[in-house]
């Protein structure tokens, strides 16, 4: 193996099933689906006793009721699993040289050079045992040239076990798997290459590479590299300090606190946007205070991952709640994101039956075709601003059911 180039990557298995074992460990063996008890609900992830059955992510609740009518079906625990995942991220961070948390439950490390100290595949693999060890969680991994081969490598030792693809054997190992399990390749993309005859990673390796670039544009090339094992993608770091944030100065200074509140929720609110347009979630909010005099306080809060406008807005205009003591005029105020994570699909279906989450969506939908300034929030009322008018939209009914 190139001594160059060597990328691990780590899967925490079903990650939330394996979270909701260790909390209850009545569940092991048992096909287990997380993802809501309503009917509304989709599936965020199953025990891959539930897949035997035909059941798997993003299947509505009630197909995977009819399919799985014995299953244990859970609404989920987003404080557990983000403990949890912190929880892996600190071992890592603890003894990786360099990493990349590609998600919740996804992790890209670059060990080149570990070799010359521990040997890399040994290191690699007591990584993966004192994870098991600390957390209880099974993780499966791959360790390779570089990182499409190595996450392909982790899909194929699954479930909760390891492999590792020396730079002699990539092509031998690519070849035969299904086009489909390679990274960037959706459903969508499959169905084109299989109209076109090629159903393995081998046939995609040998197909001419002009024609997909005639066919896919620059993804074309990317997909005929990554088929022959070429890969020159770098880890991107994990670091706290990654953020989102916005400021606003005011050309008068306030203490009006509806007034303060309002401006709060419209930053939040475009930040939340922003961040679901990149695919991200994150795990911390603060907030930041210059009053008049120019101090400055800030404060933030770890929260369970999520990009969704009426947890960021609560979270925010609650620490404004806790900061503002001094009660003097305030000169500027600040939103901040940090612990930013990808939001992988199966994140994204964590909350899908939710209206609230619908409504933020079609919201989202509303300020890509208007623009993100068309559309704002107050009193839980959404306004669309169109020329000469202005639409209410109204928002969930957050008393409905109350007396």
């Amino acid at each position: 193996m190139s001594k160059e180039s060597s990328f691990l990557h780590i899967d925490l298995d079903t990650f939330f099933v394996s979270v909701e074992r260790l909390k209850e460990p009545k569940l092991i063996g048992k096909p287990v689906i997380v993802g809501g008890k309503s009917n509304r609900g989709v599936v965020a992830a199953c025990s891959y006793e539930a897949r035997k059955f035909g059941v798997h992510s993003a299947m509505p609740i009630t197909l995977a009721r009819r399919l799985c009518p014995n299953g244990i079906y859970i609404s989920g625990d987003m404080d557990a699993y983000s403990q949890y995942s912190n929880m892996v991220t600190e071992i890592i961070a603890e003894r990786a040289p360099l990493f990349e948390k590609a998600s919740i439950d996804e992790f890209y490390l670059d060990v080149s050079g570990m070799d010359r100290f521990f040997g890399t595949q040994k290191w690699a693999w007591e990584l993966r045992e004192t994870i098991k060890k600390e957390t209880g969680l099974p993780l499966s991994a791959g360790l390779s040239i570089n990182k499409t081969v190595c996450k392909i490598a982790t899909g194929e030792a699954k479930p909760d076990n390891k492999l590792f693809i020396p730079e002699v054997a990539v092509k031998p190992f690519l070849q035969p798997l299904a086009v489909g399990k390679m990274p960037m390749i959706g459903q969508k993309t499959e169905h084109l290459l299989k109209d076109l005859g090629i159903t393995t990673i081998g046939m995609l390796m040998d197909f001419p590479a002009k024609v997909l670039i005639r066919l896919f544009g620059e993804n074309g090339l990317t997909m005929w590299k990554r088929a022959n094992g070429i890969d020159t993608s770098q880890i991107i770091p994990y670091s706290e300090a990654k953020s989102m944030s916005t400021e606003r100065t005011f050309g008068e200074d306030t203490s009006d606190l509806k007034y303060l509140r309002s401006i709060f929720t419209a930053m939040t609110e475009q930040l939340g946007y922003d961040m679901r347009k990149d695919n991200k979630m994150t795990g911390c909010v603060s907030i930041k205070i210059r009053y008049s005099d120019f101090e400055t306080t800030s404060h933030q809060q770890r929260i369970s991952y999520t990009n969704r406008d009426d947890i960021l807005i609560n979270t925010v205009l609650e620490l404004f709640k806790k900061s503002y003591e001094r009660r003097v005029l305030i000169r500027l105020i600040g939103v901040r994101f940090t612990h930013l994570i990808h939001a992988n699909y199966q994140l994204q279906l964590f909350d899908a039956s939710e209206k609230n989450v619908h409504l933020m969506f079609a919201m989202d939908k509303i300020k890509n075709k208007y623009g993100a300034d068309k559309v704002s929030r107050a009193n839980g009322l959404f306004t669309l601003h169109v020329p000469g008018k202005s639409l209410m939209l109204k928002g969930p009914n957050k008393n409905k059911g109350r007396k």
